[in-house]
């Protein structure tokens, strides 16, 4: 495993690759995080990983200060998964002196997340592109957990006519349906027996969905009603939206994405199904 840490060393490894898979990471990883390295080398043959706490797609308030960080662990799991490159940036080498230009992503960027974190995903935008243009992956992966963020992707990668895959992993879970996720470690005793509830009240929605409802306040009704019966603090939003433009929907005809973000005292978690439309 080749651990590297400037944009030159990057480009200078990635000479001795054809095919290369390339995940995105802030570290402090997990297995769902590990199964798109895993993914990567079982598409490409060889796999990079960055990890990268990015501070411009934190607002003033948010929690860039104490996002977690375990560079050892990172390192020793990513040998453990046989993963080749690894790039490992500081702030000034992503963002030099002077560093000013920015991607916006439009009206999908200023929904959902969007609109409780303004100005997340031009962070977010701004950091994959430059990623992407120093790697330069043959496919890139992401998790579908952060559904909103692999969907904008994928469209700047169409826009900005990247030449890239854009692969988009599986939620992973734990035993008890909680989304795998760096900020789980956040979340005292209490929170954590409480956190499930997400995954539950997607559930409903997706139970309704199935027994054939096609009204979307009637599946928004489902999930708010499900996160009641739980110790949350508060509800950021609870969302049926058009998969392609996130647009809240009221009659479900066509493929939707369900999702929702909740708050444990100062943790916030998110997390979405996709209900198909056959």
């Amino acid at each position: 495993m080749k651990i590297v840490r400037t944009i030159k060393a990057v480009r200078d490894a990635r000479r001795g690759f054809g095919d290369i898979g390339f995940v995105p990471t802030m570290g402090f990883l997990h297995g769902g995080h590990l199964s798109l390295v895993d993914l990567a080398r079982s598409d490409c043959g060889a796999s990079a990983v960055s990890i990268f706490v990015n501070p411009t797609q934190f607002g003033p308030h948010e929690d860039l200060s104490r996002y977690p960080r375990d560079l050892p662990r990172d390192l020793d799991l990513l040998q453990q998964v046989g993963t080749d490159l690894v790039f490992i940036p500081d702030d000034s080498e992503l963002y030099p002196p002077g560093f000013s230009s920015r991607v916006e992503v439009g009206a999908i960027g200023d929904v959902l997340e969007g609109a409780i974190r303004p100005g997340h995903f031009s962070g977010v935008a701004t950091i994959v592109t430059k990623l992407l243009n120093i790697v330069q992956p043959t496919r890139a992966y992401f998790g579908q957990k952060d559904a909103q963020q692999s969907i904008i992707i994928r469209k700047i990668v169409r826009d900005l006519d990247v030449p890239v895959e854009i692969n988009v992993g599986p939620t992973l879970r734990e035993t008890d349906g909680l989304a795998m996720s760096s900020r789980n470690v956040y979340l005292t005793q209490s929170q954590r027996a409480n956190a499930p509830i997400l995954y539950k009240a997607l559930s409903a929605a997706r139970d309704a969905f199935q027994s054939g409802v096609r009204d979307a306040a009637l599946l928004r009704t489902k999930m708010k009603t499900a996160l009641s019966k739980a110790e949350v603090t508060s509800v950021d939003y609870v969302s049926v939206a058009n998969l392609a433009t996130l647009q809240e929907m009221d009659h479900i005809d066509q493929s939707v994405l369900i999702s929702l973000a909740v708050r444990f005292g100062s943790t916030r978690l998110i997390d979405n199904m996709v209900l198909e439309v056959s």
